[in-house]
């Protein structure tokens, strides 16, 4: 599997070595790589952008890709680079490796617009990318369809958070130590998340399905929470009290474009304090339809936002 020195791709790498499974860990991190050794699994240093850093093929079953760039800010060339050719790369090493079952991990950004969208089957039409994330993601979608022989299966989990994520609630718990945060649209907006252990297990369900001719499957908690009490519920576990300040979005998103764009042509192109995209999943709802990863892998979340959130700051503590 790639990634397995990410938070998914650990969390997973544990859950297989746990279960007896003999797992080929790929990922970039020296230090995380040699802990994943010393739990049991084979681990290889690689960057899947460049394929003359590839490992030889390790004869396999099932090939999980959990490796990408996942930024809302960055150079196009460099999320092109990890999430276009690292995922060429990694359909080139599962062939090699005479894979049954590629499974790979992509994203809910791929549905994104900057208006409320709720209960999102995976049918759902595809909009416009937001950001070179969710346009790279995209394009690795379209790559691993087409490989009918790896029997592929592509996940799109919403929301990871738990223990030993560095993303989530790190981010917007920085973000809340600073400043006010943005109250949009009388806090209204709403999301769905997904415990880490969650997502495994559709990993998991995914690896272990027969064959289907159902290739795309939404991966969530399953409850639509409000926005503003997420983020108060993880600042009240972590002792950051979160302030809020009424604003309208068009003004707020108006202003975060315009410094987005400075960003842009300023020398080096710094990430910005925040970007549209980020602004957005507060003032917005997103919320997916998990209803066919329910009933053709018969998976089905088990971990409640307030149990995750208590394993997430009771294991830091």
């Amino acid at each position: 599997m790639t990634g397995a020195t990410g938070f998914l791709g650990g969390a997973l790498v544990r859950r297989l070595l746990a279960e007896g499974h003999e797992v080929v860990a790929l990922g970039r991190q020296a230090e995380a790589l040699l802990s994943l050794a010393r739990d049991g699994a084979r681990a290889i240093r690689c960057d899947l952008a460049k394929q003359s850093a590839l490992p030889e093929p390790v004869a396999a079953d099932v090939f999980v890709h959990c490796a990408a760039l996942s930024s809302p800010w960055g150079r196009y060339a460099d999320f092109h680079a990890a999430n276009v050719i690292g995922t060429q790369n990694a359909l080139a090493m599962a062939k090699a490796a005479g894979v049954k079952r590629f499974v790979h991990i992509s994203t809910p950004s791929v549905y994104f617009r900057f208006e409320d969208r709720t209960a999102l089957r995976e049918d759902a039409p595809l909009p416009v990318p937001v950001n070179a994330y969710a346009a790279t993601k995209r394009q690795a979608e379209e790559l691993v369809r087409k490989q009918d022989a790896l029997d592929p299966i592509i996940l799109r989990p919403r929301g990871i958070y738990g223990a030993g994520d560095t993303a989530l609630m790190p981010r917007l718990l920085r973000v809340a130590r600073k400043r006010a945060l943005p109250l949009m649209r009388h806090g209204r907006a709403a999301t769905d998340l997904t415990h880490v252990d969650d997502v495994v297990g559709a990993v998991m369900a995914a690896a272990n399905a027969g064959k289907i001719s159902q290739r795309v499957f939404n991966v969530s908690g399953g409850v639509a929470l409000n926005v503003r009490e997420v983020i108060e519920r993880a600042g009240e576990r972590a002792g950051v009290p979160v302030r809020w300040r009424s604003m309208s979005a068009p003004v707020v998103l108006g202003a975060v474009r315009l410094i987005e764009g400075l960003a842009k042509i300023a020398p080096g192109r710094p990430e910005p304090l925040t970007t549209a995209y980020s602004v957005a999943l507060l003032a917005y709802t997103q919320t997916l339809d998990i209803s066919t990863a329910k009933a053709v892998l018969g998976w089905t979340p088990r971990i409640g936002f307030e149990d995750g959130l208590a394993r997430t700051f009771e294991a830091q503590t």
